[in-house]
């Protein structure tokens, strides 16, 4: 099947099915039409015979003799008129069977040719006609109508005629009409298409039709919708790229290290130490590929984990033990401030692990050598409470609302980050049904961001 428009489907769907309704409806009028006038032809032909045996009676059968003209000749007629009387005959016949009185077209018509009363068809001087019989017995007279069949059919082909002219005018000019139509009607359509081929690319303004028909208003809602998963979609794997790029930067930074003390270490024994960290960090990357992994698709929903419980302190051990190096390297005082119960909470370990690692990460990267980095839990009511503390530089108040968006960077830092890291912090804590706070620190100077959770039940 060929590919075809849908302008064209639509044109000829209605055109075919304008034919299939009206050509049998024509049909069947035909039909109606045609018995209907030859019942009325009948009828006509009865009646001229009782109005002919109603003269007979008045004047009487003996005074009746000769034959009636059947028709004018051609010259006595208008050009613009068509005469039907040679079409038409009758006959007076006695009670003796003798003809008293006929048309010229009937005049040597046999008796014997009508015996019946009523309707008959007979074949005389090689036309077919209709003939009506009737007998008045007190007059004493017998009349027989006649009417050529040919004068019926040339009705018949006038009333073809004009049922043809609705078929063979009718039809084209209500397949332009159809046509307009549906050029007309599919117009929105092209506004859609022209509104679509303007869209620039990456927006997120939907897509307007004005006065747009019933039918099509889902087809924009859904294809707004679309649009907007499939930016949703480009902006995470746009986001998922910076965080790669963000979140591998550090363990390789420290494997890095590592190799080269390991290279550069003439003690076999130093040497050894360095390359276990070495591998400690690949070991630590290959953690993080996995968990990168997994915090992309929590948030693009394309799997549906419940939420289990997660302990907080092994997760803050964990994130200082990754880190060591790079705090190591940079001559910082982390401490770590974790009760000795659990700090449970309900959600995703891989998501938690990254929040943690990059408040400290962040931390880390804007305190100057010999500063101070404090990673503290805790927990009040059915509340768990996160707090990532520096003596930084701070950032000013007015300009905290900033710090959440994708590469932004403070200035005062190492200038080594991509900007993304209070981004994934914030991407997990929405993802957690969590608060962020930035506060100053209670040192006199610094940022302290306190990150609150709902406890996990029970």
């Amino acid at each position: 099947m060929r590919p075809t428009s849908l302008r064209w489907r639509l044109r000829w769907l209605v055109i075919g099915a304008l034919v299939a309704v009206l050509v049998p409806l024509g049909l069947f009028s035909m039909r109606i039409t045609l018995r209907e006038m030859d019942e009325l032809a009948d009828g006509r032909l009865a009646q001229a015979a009782h109005v002919l045996q109603l003269m007979v009676r008045g004047a009487g059968i003996d005074a009746l003799a000769g034959t009636a003209p059947s028709g004018h000749s051609p010259a006595t007629l208008p050009q613009s008129r068509h005469t039907f009387e040679s079409e038409v005959a009758f006959q007076v016949i006695d009670r003796d069977g003798r003809v008293r009185l006929a048309t010229a077209n009937f005049a040597s018509l046999p008796v014997q040719a009508t015996t019946a009363d009523g309707f008959a068809d007979i074949e005389w001087q090689g036309y077919r006609w209709r003939t009506y019989r009737t007998c008045d017995v007190p007059a004493g007279a017998c009349i027989v109508a006649g009417e050529r069949y040919d004068s019926r059919h040339d009705i018949l082909r006038a009333l073809w005629l004009d049922h043809a002219l609705l078929v063979v005018v009718g039809l084209p000019l209500i397949a332009l009409l159809v046509g307009w139509a549906v050029r007309r009607g599919l117009r929105p359509l092209d506004r859609l298409a022209d509104g679509l081929a303007a869209r620039a690319p990456g927006s997120r303004e939907p897509v307007a039709l004005e006065a747009a028909p019933t039918e099509l208003r889902p087809v924009v809602q859904a294809l707004n919708t679309q649009l907007a998963r499939l930016e949703d979609a480009l902006e995470r794997e746009r986001r998922f790229s910076a965080d790669v790029a963000h979140e591998l930067r550090t363990p390789l930074t420290t494997s890095l290290i590592s190799v080269e003390g390991a290279i550069g270490n003439a003690d076999p024994a130093d040497a050894d130490a360095a390359l276990g960290q070495a591998q400690q960090a690949l070991n630590g990357l290959a953690r993080r590929v996995e968990q990168l992994l997994v915090l992309a698709r929590l948030e693009a929903g394309a799997v549906e984990r419940p939420r289990e419980p997660v302990d907080l302190v092994p997760l803050a051990g964990e994130v200082i033990e990754e880190l060591a190096p790079v705090i190591g390297e940079r001559r910082v005082d982390v401490s770590l401030e974790v009760p000795d119960t659990p700090v449970c909470v309900s959600g995703y370990a891989a998501g938690l692990l990254a929040l943690i690692r990059n408040l400290v990460d962040n931390a880390l990267r804007h305190v100057s050598e010999g500063g101070h980095v404090l990673l503290a839990l805790g927990q009040t009511g059915t509340t768990v409470l996160i707090e990532v503390t520096d003596d930084g530089p701070g950032i000013p108040p007015e300009r905290r609302d900033e710090v959440f968006a994708r590469f932004h960077r403070e200035p005062g830092g190492h200038n080594e980050g991509y900007g993304v890291g209070l981004s994934i912090v914030q991407r997990v804590a929405e993802l957690h049904g969590a608060s962020i706070e930035l506060l100053d620190a209670p040192w006199g100077r610094g940022l302290s961001v306190r990150v609150s959770l709902p406890r996990a039940a029970g």
